[in-house]
């Protein structure tokens, strides 16, 4: 019984998991925010380009 006491008041393992699914949505927050930003840096360097060619 001791041991089930124990275990139900050792929060280590949900405070890793809760920090392992903060680093996930950065992580989803910062992909996204460079999918956005590389799609606008493509567009200006083209746009760029084709001024100096013409």
């Amino acid at each position: 019984m001791q041991f089930i006491r124990k275990m139900m008041k050792n929060e280590k393992g949900a405070t890793a998991i809760e920090y392992g699914l903060i680093a996930a949505l950065i992580a989803v927050a910062a992909i996204g925010a460079m999918t956005s930003l590389g799609g606008k840096l493509t567009n200006t360097f083209n746009k760029v380009s084709n001024s100096l060619t013409n």
